[in-house]
């Protein structure tokens, strides 16, 4: 390769349709004695990476991906920071998924159990073998809790609407779709996508999202989570679709996502302790999720919850980037 030029290599996966573009080669050591100060260094010294995978021309709008790091815990395997089209996450389920299968089918980790730092804490997973491949992945998330029930919030066009407010690694805003006007169905992606960004600003302007650590890091509104509670039929519980970051639209259930639900129905009555939900995605994939204890966080009750799913490998890629591309910071098109 001719010098000065950059090179990335990547494996390439999904977990329940979401991709996730998991760095195997060329990233520099990043620094911290934490998760989220290394999350922070991401952030403020390597974002032309995070830009080079996620926009175009080697990505889309829509991209995810991940960093492996040095766990920041003595019996961790490894650390893992987030990227999506606007910045960082701190935690994220369907990552956790694709990479639990990846890392083991490659390899990088002795399982059947792997311990993984993220911004968010400490995510353990199980996967579930069958001749000797992993078949399904089931994580235990970080304390997930309810923030705001029946928060009633003013949005442009809409009016005022009432959602749920919950944390499963992450904030979001949950709203019955019907209650706006939406299917949670494929046909109305774009709107579905206007629709809940409207609803996150307007909750950011009016809702002070706080987390009961005091980790500032972790106090910010990360999507829109727009749900069909009319049950499909079958074994499915419900149907929901995260839209996150700039406008991101989750193909999966969304781990972080459906485990916030978990908690705004726990807290409800509607979800005891150790029952199990399916949860559909837009495109029809699933997730399950049961609470498998309660706790606290600093003051508030919260669950546990234990998110499984399925992830495949899909591409390996090496992308480089030549000093000269005029477009070297990418370009982003919806």
């Amino acid at each position: 390769m001719p010098e000065g030029w950059l090179r990335l290599t990547t494996l390439d996966a999904h977990a329940a349709g979401e991709p996730l573009r998991i760095v195997t080669g060329g990233l520099p050591e990043i620094p911290g004695a934490t998760m989220l100060e290394k999350r922070r260094f991401a952030r403020d010294s390597l974002d032309h990476l995070r830009r080079l995978l996620i926009f175009e021309p080697r990505g889309h709008a829509d991209m995810y991906a991940c960093y492996l790091t040095d766990p920041v815990t003595a019996d961790a395997d490894a650390g893992v920071l987030f990227l999506h089209n606007e910045g960082y996450s701190t935690m994220c389920g369907h990552a956790i998924i694709a990479l639990t299968k990846v890392g083991l089918e490659a390899g990088w980790f002795e399982g059947p159990v792997v311990r993984l730092d993220t911004p968010a804490g400490r995510v353990e997973a199980q996967a579930h073998l069958v001749g000797g491949r992993v078949e399904s992945v089931s994580f235990v998330n970080v304390p997930s809790f309810v923030s705001a029930l029946d928060l009633e919030v003013d949005v442009p066009t809409l009016g005022t609407i009432r959602c749920d407010v919950a944390y499963g690694g992450a904030f979001y805003a949950y709203v019955e779709a019907a209650a706006v006007g939406l299917a949670v169905e494929p046909d109305s992606y774009r709107r579905i996508i206007d629709i809940a960004m409207r609803i996150k600003h307007a909750v950011m302007s009016s809702y002070d999202v706080r987390h009961p650590s005091g980790a500032s890091d972790l106090e910010f509104l990360y999507g829109t989570i727009l749900v069909d509670s009319r049950k499909p039929g079958g074994a499915v519980h419900s149907r929901n679709v995260c839209v996150f970051a700039d406008g991101e639209v989750d193909r999966s259930p969304t781990g972080t996502g459906v485990s916030g639900r978990a908690a705004i129905l726990h807290a409800r009555g509607a979800l005891p302790a150790e029952k199990r939900i399916t949860i559909e995605s837009l495109v029809g994939t699933r997730f399950d999720v049961r609470v498998v204890g309660t706790t606290t966080v600093g003051t508030v009750p919260a669950v546990v919850p234990e998110v499984t799913g399925s992830g495949h490998l899909t591409g390996r890629h090496e992308f480089v980037l030549d000093p000269d591309d005029p477009l070297a910071g990418g370009v982003l098109l919806r």
